[in-house]
Formats: structure tokens, C-alpha cells, sequence
């Protein structure tokens, strides 16, 4: 995708993933350093929020959490069942994009009344209802997104939460950070092999599969958003321990940086057994046809997630689809109104 063509142009979602190189660029890790130490002395981190101000941002920080086998008890919810729960010795980051997103504004509300000082937010928009709420608020460089699909907002709160872990870890993200932003530039704008975006627009239903770190998750998101099609989201080797038994075979799965001693089973059941498209989403070339980015390190699932929101706008204009105005799906899911 580019700008220069206006089939591209003239939609925010297109303009809004572009932007995410100025993201990358201008992000700064030394941000979240004072607070790290708050959560390094809690011992204990909650990451809360809804849709896709949570899934992304908030599993990729717990892998690498637990890649990196920091001492820190972390974890993430949705916000109603996150009210559930004991959150006293937590610190708790409350994402929302407009600040007035009900679950969170209410779960924020509740943490206030039981005390806890450790309480943060993270929007895209300055004096919301959610920060009347906290101790602290931090307000995302990316400015409010016009599309419905949010994209931008979804790397910086990424981007965000890995440098606290970061911090927290002593690791210097701003080596990492480093070239990121051509990266990204470089995955948005490659052509996507014409067969595969026929495969996925002839497709009952899409799948991707691959770590429970949010990249696959938030694609599927993103494929019924964008593209309006059917999607799901197979965790690990989920895609081969039953549910082939209703899959079609005009089906396809996207497996995002495929785990080595897995792709023959995906290859015996889902090529062989249900003869459905297998493609991957890798920085190296697999057994599949492979849409293939640049290793960038720990931060490589940043532009596996940028390379399928190339994908995803080359199946909504392939289908002939606004893909700024879903028919149902609404900016702010669920908006708390004061009052």
C-alpha cells in the first residue's frame, strides 16, 4: 500500500497504518522508566482494557515477560473480569483509547474506591472520564484514529508496555528500536502475492494461528473488521487438535512464525487431511507459501502484525469494501456516559 495511488489514499485506515513509521520513529522508552520502578517494587502487573487496546499490547509484554524470566506476576483480563479479582497489591494499566470505554472506566472507579494508589491509563486523548479515575495518565503520541479499526494506537500502546517490561528487565530497548520504523515502512508497502488474496477472499472463513502473543489474535480481529469476513483465532497447534473437523477446504490459515515441530502436523492435517491453503507470516521461507518480513529482533512481531494489515487491505479492496465504515462495529464499543 502506498499513498501515491489514490485507491489507497483515500481511506484513514490506509493513512493510519502509514503512520505507524512515525511511531515507530518518535517513540520514546524512557517514558515509561520511572513508572517501571512502581511496578518492579509491586511485584505484580495487571494489563486491562477491551479489544484491541488489550489483546496486542498486552500478551506481547507477557511473552516477553516470561521469555525473559522476570520475577514479575503478570497477567490480563478483560476489564469486567479483572473487577473480579483481588487487585490490592496489583499495579493496574487501564487501556482505552477514548478514555470512555465503560468496562474500564468502571473498573477504575472500583480500584479508586478500594484504595489502590497503583493505578494508570493509558489513552489517545487528553482529560477523559478515565483519568479523572487514576493516579497518572499517559496520552498517546499517535492522536485519535478516524478509521474504526484501530492500528496506530494498537504498536505505541505495544510499544509502551514492552519498554516498561523492558525496564523493568534492564534491557535497552532504544537498540532494538533502531530501524524499526524503515522496517515497518518496507512490510506495508511489499505486494502480496495475488494468488494468496484470492485464496482468502474466496475463503468461507479465515484462520490464523500461532503464539498466544497477540499478533494472530489481533488479526482475526482485524479480519472481520476490515475485510467483514469470518475469522478465528487458533492458539499453538489449536488448528490441529480437533477443529479441523469442521473446517472447509476453500478455507485458509495464516500461521504467524510458525514453531518448527509443528508445521508438519499442519502440513499432514490441514494440507493433507481438510486440503485447505496453508500460508505463513515468517521473517525466513517455510514449507508454505510465505508472506516474509525482516527479522527485527524482539521486535519482529511488530512487523508480522503490520505485514497482515497489508494483506487484510488488499482482501477489503479486492472485496469492493469501505474499509473505514463497518456496517455494526462502532468506534467506541461501549461508552460510559457520565451521569
Amino acid at each position: 500500500m502506498n499513498l501515491d495511488e489514490p485507491r489507497y489514499a483515500r481511506f484513514a485506515l490506509v493513512r493510519e497504518m502509514l503512520d505507524t513509521v512515525g511511531v515507530a520513529r518518535g517513540f520514546d522508552p524512557d517514558q515509561t522508566a520511572e513508572v517501571a520502578e512502581e511496578i518492579k517494587a509491586a511485584g505484580r502487573l495487571m494489563l486491562t482494557g477491551e479489544g484491541s487496546s488489550r489483546i496486542f499490547p498486552a500478551k506481547n509484554a507477557i511473552r516477553k515477560t516470561q521469555t525473559w524470566g522476570l520475577n514479575l506476576g503478570i497477567a490480563t483480563e478483560g476489564s469486567r473480569q479483572a473487577a473480579q479479582y483481588d487487585l490490592a497489591n496489583f499495579s493496574v494499566f487501564l487501556a482505552s483509547n477514548s478514555g470512555r470505554t465503560k468496562e474500564v472506566v468502571l473498573l477504575a472507579k472500583k480500584l479508586a474506591a478500594e484504595g489502590n494508589p497503583r493505578r494508570y491509563a493509558l489513552t489517545a486523548n487528553e482529560g477523559t472520564l478515565l483519568a479523572q479515575e487514576v493516579t497518572k495518565t499517559w496520552v498517546l503520541k499517535c492522536g485519535w484514529e478516524q478509521a474504526c479499526a484501530a492500528t496506530k494506537s494498537v504498536v505505541e500502546q505495544s510499544l509502551f508496555y514492552q519498554s516498561l517490561i523492558g525496564h523493568v528487565a534492564g534491557h535497552n530497548m532504544r537498540q532494538s528500536l533502531a530501524g524499526l520504523d524503515k522496517k515497518i515502512a518496507q512490510v506495508l508497502a511489499m505486494p502480496i502475492d495475488n494468488k494468496v488474496i484470492e485464496c482468502a477472499c474466496e475463503a468461507p472463513t479465515i484462520y490464523f494461528a500461532g503464539y498466544n502473543d497477540g499478533v494472530a489474535e489481533e488479526l482475526t480481529l482485524k479480519t472481520n473488521e476490515i475485510t467483514r469476513k469470518k475469522s478465528d483465532y487458533l492458539e499453538g497447534s489449536y488448528a490441529v487438535h480437533g477443529i479441523e473437523e469442521v473446517m472447509d477446504g476453500k478455507d485458509v490459515v495464516f500461521v504467524v512464525d510458525p514453531i518448527e515441530g509443528e508445521i508438519e502436523k499442519f502440513q499432514e492435517v490441514l494440507i493433507k487431511g481438510v486440503g485447505l491453503t496453508v500460508v505463513a507470516i515468517a521473517d525466513r521461507q517455510t514449507p508454505f507459501p510465505t508472506i516474509r518480513v525482516p527479522a527485527a529482533g524482539e521486535l519482529t512481531p511488530y512487523l508480522y502484525l503490520c505485514a497482515g494489515w497489508n494483506l487484510l487491505v488488499e482482501i477489503g479492496l479486492r472485496m469492493k469494501i469501505d474499509l473505514d465504515k463497518p456496517q455494526r462495529a462502532r468506534k467506541v464499543g461501549n461508552e460510559y456516559l457520565a451521569g
